[in-house]
C-alpha cells in the first residue's frame, strides 16, 4: 500500500518560514519523481516544486529563489524549504509520486500551509 504523508505545515507571519516534509512507503522511492502541488480555496491545483529521481527540479515562477526542493532518498522523504512567504502562499500543500513508464500517481493527505499577520 502506498502512503504520502505530509507535515510540517502551520500558521506563519508573512516573511517566515516553514519546511515541509514527505514520507513515502510503498514505493521504491528513489525511482520516482517527487513534486509539491498546492491548492487554495477557488483556484486550481498548481505544481510548486518537482525533483526527478537525477535529482533535477523545477519551480513555478512564483516561488523561485523562495523556495527550495529536495530529497533523501535513504529515508524515502522530499522536503520543501519556504523561506519568505507572502500572504499568497496560502494553501493546502499536497505530495505527489510519479512514474510515468508505471502510470504511478500517487498523493499525499495535504498540509495546510496559512500565511497571515
Amino acid at each position: 500500500q502506498v502512503q504520502l504523508v505530509e507535515s510540517g505545515g502551520g500558521l506563519v507571519q508573512p516573511g517566515g518560514s516553514l519546511r515541509l516534509s514527505c514520507a513515502a512507503s510503498g514505493i521504491i522511492f528513489r525511482f520516482y519523481e517527487m513534486g509539491w502541488y498546492r491548492q487554495a480555496p477557488g483556484k486550481q491545483r498548481e505544481l510548486v516544486a518537482s525533483i526527478t529521481s537525477g535529482g533535477s527540479t523545477n519551480y513555478v515562477d512564483s516561488v523561485k529563489g523562495r523556495f527550495t526542493i529536495s530529497r533523501d532518498n535513504a529515508k524515502n522523504t522530499v522536503f520543501l524549504q519556504m523561506d519568505s512567504l507572502k500572504p499568497e502562499d496560502t494553501a493546502v500543500y499536497l505530495c505527489n509520486a510519479f512514474f510515468d513508464a508505471l502510470g504511478h500517481n500517487y498523493w499525499g493527505q495535504g498540509t495546510q500551509v496559512t500565511v497571515s499577520s
